[in-house]
């Protein structure tokens, strides 16, 4: 009776919870969008009061926001751009529309269409709801183990927790790795919206290579959840064709961005 119970609740939970990436991938999205924005928040909040920031009326942050703007010019929501002074070539959105720009970056992105790429990436996984999407994962992975334990002694505490089924994963934080499929369905968003905005997406060649000449020897790709800067790269330029198109739109329509340091 209760393992009947548990599967029927878990085929209804999948069914109800399937979506559609940007790019046409199925998803499995569960948790619900309000909350996903209230931890983007709050973790966004837990960084400025324990990261040194730039002011907002500085030569970096003016730069920084001028970049992510001209990506964001066709966003419903208004997002906080921050830049963080830190040395590590980093760069991060959240959900709750929260943009967070390592000083150090600025080293490896020579010009503002390299930075645009990186940008343009961050902003993706928020689009694509990646975050929700580990999340979701995470919380199945979490799920199947009390299953499996509430199936070996239907009366014990696991069994009943799982009744209430609310309960389980509440712990959750929206910092959970990406995969290597995130990662680069996140490089061809990126790569579209830096152009699309007027940003010359060759530039994210050049930034990858950046990347590796920075970070010296990559370990073995299978050991990480990000791919390696050759895969990056050889993905980018399969998605080249298209992007210049989106490039060559934007810019005849104008869309020229200018922002310098």
């Amino acid at each position: 009776m209760l393992k009947t119970f548990i599967i029927t609740v878990i085929t209804l939970l999948i069914l109800m919870s399937c979506a559609t990436s940007p790019l046409g991938r199925k998803q499995l999205i569960m948790m619900p969008a309000s909350n996903m924005e209230a931890m983007g928040i709050q973790a966004f909040q837990n960084l400025k009061q324990k990261t040194p920031r730039e002011a907002s009326s500085s030569a970096n942050n003016r730069y920084v926001s001028c970049i992510a703007n001209a990506i964001l010019q066709v966003s419903p929501k208004q997002w906080e751009i921050v830049v963080f002074r830190d040395d590590s070539a980093n760069a991060f959105a959240l959900p709750g529309g929260k943009i967070g720009v390592h000083t150090g970056l600025l080293k490896i992105a020579k010009n503002q269409h390299q930075l645009a790429a990186v940008i343009g990436h961050e902003i993706a996984h928020v689009l694509a709801r990646h975050s929700n999407e580990r999340a979701s994962q995470h919380f199945l992975l979490q799920t199947g183990l009390v299953l499996a334990q509430a199936l070996s002694n239907p009366r014990s505490k696991k069994a009943k927790m799982w009744m209430g089924v609310l309960g389980v994963g509440a712990q959750l934080g929206i910092l959970l790795p990406y995969s290597r499929i995130h990662e680069s369905e996140a490089d061809e968003m990126g790569l579209y919206l830096m152009a699309k905005a007027g940003f010359d997406p060759r530039e994210s060649v050049k930034l990858w290579q950046n990347m590796g000449r920075a970070n010296g020897k990559q370990g073995p790709e299978f050991l990480s959840t990000h791919p390696s800067h050759n895969t990056r790269i050889s993905r980018l330029r399969r998605a080249m064709g298209r992007a210049m198109a989106f490039y060559r739109q934007a810019t005849a329509k104008g869309k020229k961005p200018n922002c310098r340091l």
